[in-house]
């Protein structure tokens, strides 16, 4: 951790008294730029402040600091930091953005043992440090609840500039030549959707595959350029994937959220907020499920410039990794203009993917039914290897390249899980070789030619979370200048070195979650499901992954589990009180 720094003031200190507790060079800038000098004290005075402190520190190390320092088990500066980092971990396991009272005390004598404490002392100091906030028997996480508020604060009182009235004739007039020069027809739906977009300041529009959404974003973007000349227009998406189909088919450069908040990896703060707003008149964010509480907060904290605001998104598809469910809270609170578009367009319905796709949400699927670009193969577990394999070299023999096929699996675990697929399809389509260079990572190879996906957000670099590229080449330690094995990705034509410590941000892509896809198509699809993933099978993964496909789908497992795992709405039902907060602060009810 020491080599390669320039080390004074103490900092020789701090960096072997971070290497003893296997922290990396990252962990130490992020420590020195919030403590400075004071580093070292600060971390022998109270290692459990690095929770609140530092972002990225968790619980188990802090607490393996704690430790090594003599701290002891029922120190109140550990049961303090377990109380505070156990409230946001269950939040971030279910998805919520509290968790109930009881719930919390369960886990947390749980984390101890046979020890005691005193619980309401403990979580009252938590209170007053506004770590967290009750209400009622829920537990927020400071940040999850000033994220509720102040996303209903801002949508009560939005917009906080106007822009001109618009002439309901011309509008029409301007309608009428798109429709003639692109040789199209708007429905009734998507005129009201046009209208409601230039009458409202935010509006949702929500809608499955081949309902046209996009043929009205356009339309919608065209209209709004014609109306307002000098108007400036920001499209934006959760994945560098979505952002730049979105930025396709739109015409109009789109990018993700947090580079347009201009986020900073470091500190987990955005350049863009209050303060330095976002300049522009009309913001679009697509692929709305996927944005979470705390995202949108932040997205609506530097808006207050932006005088029209329009998502765009799928409710049926999994909601946000992160904490909240803000399509459905949004659409639930009935405050705000809300379009959907349920009608699938001629050129759409020959597709045995976008019909099996609403099929399932209405929990009624025959598999006979579907003979075209989607298949339904039964097979046991234990032959699905075997299967995609075959599935896989078939595609490639008609031409499809290794990047056209996506496997998508709910699990990570098992003979069908992600793991184990990602291994077998390595060894088949990229084996070992002498001209290829190859290194081990924990238990998995990276190898020269993979197909690898992207884990976290790398700003710096320009990839992000789900973005999918190859791995060109492996730099040897010896023939680096840092003596440090190098591997080298490409995405798209962005090219981005690893250093060991961050291979922990890449994996292969042979096989990927289907909470990974979202945001992305690919030109096949294949999906095994088994009575196995019963865990984690429900109507709005199966329908998500399926929605991935662009040309060609293929199920292939356990058939009565797939049947099974549409009937089942939910799994868990996230738990917010998002849409209740809209109604008070919407109709000025604020519980005063």
């Amino acid at each position: 951790i020491i080599e390669g720094l320039q080390i004074d003031n103490g900092m020789e200190e701090l960096a072997k008294f971070l290497n003893i507790h296997g922290l990396s060079q990252r962990n130490l800038s992020k420590i020195t730029r919030i403590y400075g000098k004071e580093a070292l004290s600060k971390l022998n005075e109270n290692p459990y402040r690095l929770i609140e402190e530092v972002d990225g520190f968790g619980f188990k190390t802090a607490d393996k600091i704690g430790k090594s320092l003599g701290i002891s088990d029922t120190d109140n500066r550990r049961l303090y930091a377990l109380l505070v980092s156990l409230v946001s971990d269950l939040c971030m396991r279910d998805g919520n953005s509290y968790v109930r009272l009881e719930t919390l005390e369960t886990a947390f004598f749980k984390e101890l043992g046979s020890l005691t404490c005193d619980f309401e002392a403990i979580f009252n100091e938590a209170i007053l440090k506004h770590q967290i906030y009750r209400e009622d028997n829920r537990v927020f996480p400071i940040a999850q609840y000033d994220a509720e508020i102040g996303i209903a604060r801002f949508l009560a009182e939005f917009p906080y500039q106007f822009i001109d009235p618009y002439d309901p004739k011309l509008l029409l007039s301007y309608l009428e030549d798109i429709q003639e020069h692109l040789g199209i027809t708007y429905d009734e739906t998507q005129i009201q959707a046009i209208e409601v977009f230039f009458e409202r300041p935010f509006m949702i529009m929500t809608g499955g595959p081949g309902t046209g959404k996009t043929t009205v974003v356009n339309a919608m973007i065209k209209l709004f350029k014609l109306m307002y000349p000098s108007s400036s227009i920001i499209c934006a998406a959760p994945t560098g994937r979505a952002a730049k189909r979105l930025a396709e088919v739109t015409g109009v450069n789109a990018t993700t959220i947090h580079s347009l908040l201009q986020w900073d990896l470091e500190t987990n703060t955005f350049g863009k907020n209050d303060e330095e707003p976002i300049l522009a008149d009309l913001l679009i964010v697509d692929e709305f499920s996927m944005v979470d509480n705390w995202l949108f907060y932040n997205l609506l904290l530097a808006s207050k410039r932006i005088k029209k605001i329009c998502i765009i998104g799928d409710k049926d598809q999994l909601p946000s990794v992160g904490p909240g469910c803000v399509l459905r809270d949004l659409m639930q609170s009935n405050e705000f203009s809300l379009i959907e578009l349920k009608h699938i367009y001629r050129q759409e319905s020959d597709s045995d993917v976008i019909n099996l796709a609403h099929a399932i949400n209405t929990g009624n699927v025959n598999v006979e039914e579907y003979h075209h670009d989607v298949k339904f193969f039964a097979c046991m577990p234990e032959d699905i290897r075997r299967n995609i394999l075959m599935m896989v070299e078939d595609a490639l023999q008609k031409g499809y390249s290794i990047d056209d096929i996506q496997i998508l699996s709910p699990m990570y675990a098992g003979v069908a899980g992600i793991d184990y697929l990602n291994n077998a399809l390595q060894e088949s389509f990229n084996p070992p070789a002498k001209d290829k260079a190859e290194v081990k990572s924990g238990y998995m190879t990276f190898r020269e030619g993979d197909k690898i996906l992207q884990l976290k957000n790398q700003p710096d670099d320009d990839v992000y979370n789900g973005d999918i590229g190859v791995l060109v080449e492996i730099i040897d330690a010896k023939h680096a200048e840092d003596h440090k094995t190098t591997i080298i990705c490409q995405f798209g034509e962005i090219i981005v070195e690893y250093k060991p410590e961050n291979w922990i941000n890449i994996t292969l892509a042979y096989c990927i979650s289907v909470h990974k896809s979202q945001g992305s198509e690919y030109p096949i699809v294949i999906m095994p499901i088994t009575r196995r993933h019963a865990g984690m099978l429900q109507r709005k993964l199966i329908y998500t992954g399926v929605t991935r496909a662009r040309k060609a789908l293929i199920i292939l497992g356990e058939l009565e589990a797939f049947k099974r795992g549409i009937q089942v709405l939910e799994l868990h039902p996230r738990e917010t009180t998002l849409t209740q907060k809209l109604q008070q602060y919407v109709n000025g009810d604020y519980g005063f």
